[in-house]
């Protein structure tokens, strides 16, 4: 063997040790003189009543959204696709951290409710919630309460526990298409 080469991949060996123990001392120092609080909760809220006010106006059907929740829950997402089956979502931590996400479409159930829900399946069984039925449906991630109504689905899913799932669709609220003002019985849960 060369003894050149030797030398000089050894050299090659050593420079990248070198290089990076050099690489970690910086991202240490860094992280060091880098402000961060451990208690900063990183999934800010979000205020969707403006996408709420837009989309009532806009959707084809009475669009939900809760009313009353207790302060724990946390608003984290929304959006509205005109395009895809007029999709409205809501996204949600419940007081536990969990996901609870309310859902709204003009799309086929046998497709929308799936996809929404992370494959959960129809489970045959029922939960009155507020006076009316709705579908209770399991999946190995979410599961969901399915509302089907006149020419769309509303759906309660998420990680969360059942009992969550039943507190959101109790809480939710619509409005007559169009941003009318509602009646007094004029709800999801209802």
């Amino acid at each position: 063997m060369d003894p050149v080469a030797s030398k000089r991949g050894k050299q090659t060996a050593r420079n990248m040790f070198l290089s990076t123990l050099v690489t970690a001392a910086c991202a240490g120092v860094i992280y060091i003189f880098v402000p961060h609080d451990e208690n900063l909760d990183p999934v800010k809220a979000v205020d969707f009543t403006v996408e709420l006010a837009t989309v009532r106006i806009a959707a084809p059907y009475p669009v939900a959204a809760p009313e009353g929740l207790a302060e724990q829950w946390k608003p984290t997402s929304v959006s509205y696709d005109a395009a895809a089956g007029k999709a409205w979502h809501i996204g949600f931590l419940d007081p536990d951290g969990k996901y609870v996400a309310v859902e709204q479409s003009t799309a086929a159930v046998r497709t929308y409710v799936p996809q929404v829900s992370q494959k959960a399946k129809d489970s045959g069984a029922t939960e009155t919630v507020a006076g009316r039925e709705w579908q209770y449906w399991k999946g190995a991630k979410y599961n969901a309460l399915v509302l089907v109504d006149k020419g769309h689905t509303t759906v309660v899913t998420g990680s969360a526990p059942k009992e969550r799932l039943v507190e959101m669709a109790a809480a939710l609220k619509t409005e007559p298409v169009g941003g009318a003002v509602p009646s007094p019985s004029a709800s999801a849960g209802a």
